[in-house]
């Protein structure tokens, strides 16, 4: 919907309002026009139904209003004296049209100083978890998100099973773009796994003020751009249009930020000519081919003791071993077994073609361990259009910045025009894992749009090893980023929540003594 339709749609909901409350307004002793004044007429129903003013705000927050509209329908009623079940369940089923009901074909009484404290347990519980909801979709969506690790792209760096708390603040917080969507799960209910949103209406991409930009090299959580399927790992339903923010979450490393110029050489990132430097907790993984001698065999057991390698490895027809995931030092370590004959880093060279690399084309030449160079787009930058880099920018003209594209021979036409360039109009980015070779990243399909950007990973806050079936303690409550040897805050937090324990327990004593 365009910024026209969303007004024109606000309008109409005036409308409504007015119409079915004028008369509860006036009962209320309010002027039948206050109704229709809008936002101020928010704040009037506020005080009509004994409720703090900064509900409102609650009411402009995607999301999180389909719970506060329910509540204020059935909190109107109760004012107007319909306390029954039947009269709440006629609120919420009718989509507040029952107070139409009440509005013209009944003559209650406004109680004015009505009690909003619950009669009942039932109804102390329902609005205690409503509440909580309420509060905690707020968090999920402005604040912290938690997340898990599902694959190993980011291994050894991010491992299977952490479990994060994903700040949404540091890049900006970014509005919900779809408007109706059940509150803090993703794109599938669960259990039920069925779609957990209507993708329409769609509200206009818009990100609170950021405290940081992202930096190269940082971990970051965003949505899949080329995501069809159904739900996270369902590969078996394709070709499903989602809204940008229901499209699966993914977490990459950004090697690539706005302006740059990239090139991947033998495996090895480089960012303006230079090689890129990743931070010390990083740890790179490429594939190996390992020859051991005769009649020796590499077991799971001592490669995960030895190098913490799960299954990612088998032995071959010709008596080597493939290891998808190994890190250079690892390779050499293990290069000193003087059972192992050889270790050999595989390297796919550039020059035979693969559709499957990013862009994508029948006669690309790259591969993913020899790539670019690529430019970065930037916002506002202009690059040039021809038949050699339209492939690079085609999707962001069509897909991500919704222009109509075509080509008619040799020219090019953008929104009908014919054009030999094009002006980006967000930032993008080129997210890797550090798994190389085990990593679905932008070598496949290509450039992160800014309007993509979830947020940063900032805490993991629990770690279960599935291989080894334990808690592996020396993460749980570590800080993503920083430098040198991990650090838990674990004692730390054991300690506060002891000494909180402590401090209500003595208060509770010296009150009771007291009294």
């Amino acid at each position: 919907m365009t910024a026209t339709a969303w007004f024109i749609f606000f309008l109409i909901l005036q409308l409504i309002h007015f119409a079915g409350t004028w008369k509860l307004y006036q009962k209320a002793g309010r002027k039948p026009i206050e109704a229709i004044i809008p936002v101020y007429n928010a704040v009037v129903l506020m005080k009509i139904i004994n409720r703090p003013w900064w509900w409102v705000i609650l009411l402009f927050i995607p999301i999180v209003n389909l719970i506060m509209f329910p509540v204020i329908w059935v909190e109107t009623a109760r004012s107007f004296g319909r306390n029954s079940t039947t009269d709440t369940l006629l609120c919420v089923i009718t989509l507040g049209f029952y107070l139409f009901y009440i509005n013209y074909a009944l003559d209650p009484g406004y109680i004015k100083d009505r009690s909003i404290k619950p009669t009942t347990a039932t109804g102390e519980w329902i609005s205690s978890i409503l509440f909580a909801i309420v509060a905690a979709t707020l968090v999920h969506t402005y604040i912290m998100q938690p997340y898990v690790i599902p694959t190993s792209s980011l291994e050894k760096s991010l491992l299977v099973g952490d479990f994060l708390f994903v700040s949404k603040f540091h890049y900006g917080a970014r509005t919900p773009m779809t408007a109706v969507a059940a509150p803090m799960v993703h794109d599938t209910i669960p259990g039920l796994k069925i779609k957990s949103y209507l993708k329409k209406p769609q509200l206009p991409y818009f990100r609170l003020p950021a405290f940081q930009n992202i930096k190269r090299n940082e971990i970051v959580v965003f949505n899949w751009p080329t995501d069809t399927v159904r739900y996270f790992g369902d590969r078996a339903s394709l070709n499903i249009r989602k809204p940008i923010d229901k499209k699966s979450n993914y977490v990459k490393r950004c090697v690539g930020i706005p302006g740059d110029s990239l090139e991947i050489r033998n495996g090895y990132v480089y960012i303006n000519g230079k090689q890129t430097q990743l931070p010390d907790r990083a740890r790179t993984q490429y594939a190996y081919s390992v020859v051991p001698k005769a009649g020796y065999e590499l077991s799971p057991a001592y490669m995960y003791e030895r190098f913490g390698v799960t299954d990612n490895f088998y032995r071959q027809n010709d008596g080597s071993y493939f290891f998808q995931s190994l890190t250079e030092e690892s390779a050499t370590r293990l290069e000193k077994n003087p059972n192992i004959m050889s270790v050999n880093r595989r390297v796919v060279p550039a020059g035979q073609v693969d559709p499957s690399i990013f862009p994508n084309t029948k006669n690309t030449e790259w591969s993913a361990d020899n790539f670019g160079p690529i430019y970065i787009p930037e916002e506002g930058k202009t690059v040039a259009l021809n038949a050699k880099t339209l492939p690079l920018y085609r999707q962001i003209i069509s897909e991500y910045e919704h222009n109509t594209l075509e080509v008619k021979g040799n020219a090019i036409f953008i929104n009908g025009q014919e054009t030999d360039s094009y002006t980006f109009k967000q930032d993008y980015f080129w997210m890797m894992g550090d798994n190389r070779h085990n990593s679905e990243d932008s070598r496949y399909w290509g450039y992160v749009p800014e309007d993509h950007i979830v947020g940063k990973p900032v805490f993991i806050w629990m770690s279960w090893d599935k291989f080894a079936g334990k808690v592996r303690w020396d993460r749980v409550f570590t800080t993503v980023g920083g430098e040198g040897e991990r650090v838990s805050y674990l004692k730390y937090l054991l300690i506060a929540i002891a000494a909180w324990i402590v401090f209500g327990f003595v208060q509770k004593k010296r009150k009771k003594q007291q009294g």
